[in-house]
């Protein structure tokens, strides 16, 4: 798209702290955990400080014989360094592959065969616990930051290793490579480039600057996701103090907050969720928040009436994005406290002019609509250019250049899209699991959790988590469910107990699987 080629040179992800601290050099940024590949540095670090730590990662991967594009997997405890360790890998040319750290053993090490001999950062509890010893022969070589493990290279024995000059690789090649959800099933690799990583930076580099830059900007997403490698280079860029949260536990992070307020939070929606009860802290950890952004699933609107009731800004925002793994942000929209706690959560916004375009494809002839939502597809300079060893599977998904969502929806006849369900969680005789969902958040404050699937007889099943595990009260789901399409009564679980992806999304078709096998 014109705008998001304009001048687009690639992110230039390798050399990213040493441009910020060159601008920058003072600005602060503030952990709530110690760094696993630095933990004598300490909990708050200038950007110069984090430099020096990437400079000197880069410097010992190479004498560690990773070289200029080799594919190096990440996956390790959940760490900040994580991403320092992508940055590091990308200072030398190097291509990360980031794995979550929440994969099972298995798929781990299905991944690492696709990526075709890999070197393999990981950690000795992760080697001791959880990976199979397959991984080990899958891999070129394993390196862990601390420790010993039969035959992984100990990088915190390489300290001191020569610094090496950062290597400048072509926007067009890949700069990074990271993983789908897997709600579905395997993840599938997602490859970007430095044109595509660029591509996605720049819908989102504006929500940034609805603050002032001397407001922190706090950052709670997956080290492994995408978006780390967007938020964070467009917040220390711009100047602003980052706080980089790896816990999202209420009390922690409202801890947190209590001593560094911040301006702008950047979160997956489920944590907002998770944060609603910090809107009765007496502390107020969201007084000094101007906006609230998420990049992910749309989010419930109650949620949205929570954060922004609590912040004490005078016209306080939340900016919801619509976009995948696969394309970066699509569609845009903002909620302010005007809009009323029951508005059209499944109303996603407009596509950004100039970078992003939308439409919706009809499945059965007709006009898609409400009734009968149709295929969403999307153009952006920000797509994957292919899924590592599936290209044919990419290929499935591109139509003259459309990419398909693999979502349902609409859009109305101003232009704004609504998304209705993904297609694979479709349920005959309801227009919107997602829509259901919203009004039960509504209707029931209690809940913390609610994802409506099918059981082994057809029939719809709400699955629910609730505060403090308390059980719902049967007249109030009643009351609740009056007006909705027939589903079976709730099925208790624990908010721990549902499977979650990376970014915290339930996976629907696991938790169904879960549901008939009982």
């Amino acid at each position: 798209m014109f705008l998001q080629r304009v001048r687009n040179k690639g992110i230039r992800l390798g050399t990213l702290f040493d441009r910020a601290a060159a601008r920058h050099p003072a600005s602060p940024v503030i952990l709530d955990h110690d760094l696993d590949v630095a933990p004598e540095r300490g909990r708050r670090l200038t950007l110069t400080e984090v430099a020096d730590i990437v400079d000197d990662l880069a410097a010992r991967l190479w004498a560690a014989d990773v070289r200029t594009r080799d594919r190096v997997v990440i996956h390790k405890t959940s760490c900040f360094d994580i991403s320092l360790l992508a940055v590091a890998t990308a200072r030398i040319g190097a291509v990360p592959v980031l794995l979550s750290p929440h994969l099972d053993g298995a798929t781990v090490a299905e991944l690492i065969r696709r990526v075709d001999r890999p070197h393999l950062v990981t950690d000795v509890a992760k080697l001791k616990n959880d990976l199979p010893p397959s991984v080990t022969e899958l891999s070129r070589q394993v390196i862990v930051p601390s420790g010993s493990f039969q035959d992984a290279i100990d990088l915190s024995g390489l300290s001191g290793a020569p610094r090496v000059a950062p290597v400048t690789m072509p926007p067009d090649h890949p700069i990074m490579i990271t993983h789908t959800s897997g709600t579905t099933g395997i993840p599938k690799l997602a490859v970007h480039t430095g044109h595509t990583f660029q591509s996605r930076y720049r819908p989102q580099g504006t929500v940034a600057r609805l603050v002032r830059g001397s407001e922190p900007i706090a950052i709670h997403v997956s080290f492994v996701h995408s978006r780390m490698y967007t938020a964070m280079p467009i917040a220390i860029l711009q100047g602003h103090p980052v706080i980089i949260l790896a816990n999202d536990d209420p009390a922690d992070v409202a801890d947190t907050f209590a001593q560094v307020p911040p301006g702008l939070i950047e979160a997956h929606p489920n944590a907002f969720m998770r944060w609603e009860q910090l809107a009765d802290d007496p502390r107020g950890p969201f007084a000094r928040v101007k906006v609230f952004s998420s990049t992910f699933d749309a989010i419930h609107p109650r949620t949205v009436h929570r954060l922004l009731g609590a912040s004490r800004r005078k016209n306080p925002l939340y900016v919801q994005m619509y976009g995948q793994s696969e394309v970066g942000p699509i569609a845009g929209r903002t909620y302010s406290r005007k809009r009323r706690e029951e508005a059209d959560g499944r109303c996603v916004g407009m596509p950004f002019p100039g970078m992003t375009s939308v439409r919706v494809v009809s499945r059965d002839g007709q006009r898609p609509s409400k009734s009968s939502p149709g295929h969403i597809e999307v153009r952006s300079d920000g797509r994957i250019v292919t899924y590592l060893g599936e290209h044919a599977r990419w290929q499935k998904q591109v139509n003259d250049g459309w990419w398909r969502m693999g979502d349902l929806g609409y859009r109305t006849k101003w232009g704004c899209l609504h998304l209705l369900d993904r297609e694979v969680d479709q349920i005959p005789g309801i227009e919107s699991t997602l829509e259901i969902e919203d009004k039960l958040f509504t209707r029931l404050p209690e809940l913390t959790e609610c994802i409506i699937v099918l059981d082994g007889d057809g029939a719809a099943v709400p699955v629910v988590a609730t505060k403090d595990d308390q059980p719902i009260d049967p007249k109030a789901w009643q009351t609740a469910v009056a007006d909705l399409p027939a589903m079976n009564q709730p099925v208790h679980r624990r908010l721990e107990d549902l499977p979650q992806t990376a970014t915290t999304k339930i996976k629907r078709l696991e938790l169904a699987k879960q549901l008939r096998g009982q």
